[in-house]
């Protein structure tokens, strides 16, 4: 039993770790990244298949943490997917680094590898390996030559950019 606890806790730790070769932002401010974030574009994973919409809200929690509410439109089932979550600062709150969990006691990484630190107005976001990466705005749509630049760099630290699925973002009547 002592040994499944011990690879348990080994298991879960990597999931918050910080993939090889990236690094994380520093001068970190949360009350600045606060607010609506619009999904541009994404290495795609069964939980946001599909989704067009897509953005996530972040907001305090009275416990020091950061609520987490994630949205996505499903065009062919017509109806909107939520899910909620918190987030949790890893190495201190100037460190763009947080575990973030939407399932109980299980966390993943939530990595700022890119943070426009004049604006706040786009973030290049990573999990705990280099196949989780968003591309997040402030508005729906990002300029071509800036989400060139961030497409460019996350190649350059090993990212699959080919793969990378550019998010529609279009009215829905609800």
């Amino acid at each position: 039993m002592r040994k499944l606890c011990v690879l348990l806790v080994m298991f879960l730790s990597g999931c918050v770790r910080v993939p090889e070769g990236v690094s994380t932002v520093n001068g970190f401010d949360i009350s600045r990244y606060l607010g609506k974030w619009y999904e541009i574009a994404r290495l795609d994973h069964s939980f946001e298949q599909g989704l067009e919409n897509v953005s996530a809200d972040y907001s305090l929690r009275k416990d020091g943490g950061v609520k987490v509410i994630n949205r996505g439109y499903d065009p062919e089932k017509k109806k909107w997917k939520q899910a909620e979550g918190k987030a949790y600062f890893v190495e201190g709150s100037s460190i763009g680094r947080l575990k973030v969990s939407f399932f109980g006691p299980f966390y993943g990484g939530y990595n700022i590898i890119t943070l426009d630190q004049t604006g706040y107005s786009y973030s290049l976001v990573c999990g705990p390996d280099k196949s989780y990466l968003w591309i997040l705005s402030r508005t729906p749509q990002m300029e071509a030559a800036l989400l060139s630049d961030l497409v460019s760099q996350a190649k350059g630290i090993g990212f699959d950019t080919d793969a990378l699925i550019y998010v529609r973002h279009k009215p829905v009547k609800e």
